[in-house]
């Protein structure tokens, strides 16, 4: 059964302003699949959408390469969220480092001198981040006054994004870092593990001996951690899965929309952390595949470079608890790993 307990989001009533004019909300990377799943939910709070992406002829209002057009939105804009950045579903290839790190910390940088330079600033703006900002974690969970930032490739980059993000003073407008974990939802870390156990693939992924390399090792103008990685203490298959389900990310801007003194650093992760094993088994029982190959970090590095993809996803332990968000009064509905990938694979 899911974890669906009573919410205490306040049931508002659409917003109401003086003038008829609804409030305008712009979402920066709306094209992604938690801001395809934000936009009708701020329809319905009472907020007129506008959007900005990579071309306005991909059905974005605004491009990024229209500097004026994106000053010209969020000049008056009741709420400003934040989602840009290229996906980490890839290799980390020099040239994929570059544009992980650009579309990030260059689109925050751009919306920041917006909002700075706005005669009528956002009341709130909204901040994607990651969790994946704290360290490989086996030992304790990770809050947001206890947690330790990590290093490396990964660390960087949320480093970076969030020193943009908070970067001076704007005294009018209250910020937030969503430090997501990862989200469960129609995207590409649900898409590509279902698909592994759909395929007699849904072991847990172990740790373990291979060639180091170079792809983790730090970026930016503070470059931290060693240049050539090689892996994680062993971990079993135990090593820490930090989730949160689409549903309560929607619901956690909802709040945070709300709640005028929720500012700052925020973790955005169920508080029914899984493990490895755990996920993997829950993903076997969603695809009703009855098998589960472990795959042993010689066999899942071969996978990933057919895939396209990085072991971090996996290996990585991310231990990471909302401590803030719970304390401000936000109840999660869903923090049964097994429930949660249960509804999203119906």
């Amino acid at each position: 059964m899911t974890a669906e307990k009573a919410s205490h989001l306040p049931k508002n009533e659409p917003r109401r302003v003086e003038s008829d004019a609804a409030p305008t909300a712009v979402i920066a990377g709306a094209s992604g699949f938690i801001g395809r799943a934000l936009i009708a939910p701020l329809e319905s709070w009472g907020y007129r959408v506008r959007t900005i992406g990579r071309a306005a002829s991909s059905g974005h209002h605004i491009s990024w390469s229209d500097p004026a057009g994106i000053a010209a939105a969020i000049d008056g804009a009741d709420l400003l969220i934040n989602f840009a950045g290229r996906s980490v579903g890839c290799r980390y290839s020099d040239h994929n480092r570059q544009e992980i790190w650009d579309s990030r910390v260059a689109t925050t940088r751009t919306l920041n001198d917006a909002v700075r330079a706005a005669s009528a600033p956002p009341r709130l703006w909204i901040n994607s981040s990651t969790a994946t900002i704290y360290r490989h974690a086996m030992d304790r969970p990770q809050t947001e006054a206890d947690g330790d930032i990590g290093e490396g490739f990964s660390v960087d980059v949320a480093k970076g994004w969030e020193r943009e993000f908070f970067r001076g003073d704007l005294p009018e407008t209250r910020r937030v870092a969503m430090r997501m974990a990862i989200v469960l939802g129609d995207g590409a870390a649900l898409n590509m593990l279902a698909t592994a156990a759909r395929f007699g693939a849904g072991g847990p992924q172990l740790e373990g001996r291979w060639f180091g390399h170079t792809r983790y090792r730090g970026i930016g103008p503070d470059a931290s951690g060693q240049r050539i990685w090689r892996g994680h203490p062993l971990s079993h298959g135990k090593q820490r899965f930090s989730w949160v389900h689409i549903d309560d990310v929607v619901r956690a801007i909802r709040f945070i929309d709300d709640h005028d003194e929720v500012a700052g650093p925020l973790n955005i992760s169920s508080p029914g952390v899984s493990d490895n094993t755990r996920l993997m088994a829950a993903l076997r029982r969603g695809v009703r595949m009855p098998i589960g190959i472990p795959a042993p970090r010689w066999l899942l590095e071969i996978g990933m470079v057919v895939l396209r993809q990085e072991s971090e996803l996996v290996l990585k332990s991310r231990w990471v608890l909302p401590e803030r968000l719970e304390q401000a009064g936000f109840d999660f509905k869903w923090t049964d790993i097994r429930a949660a990938t249960k509804s999203l694979l119906r």
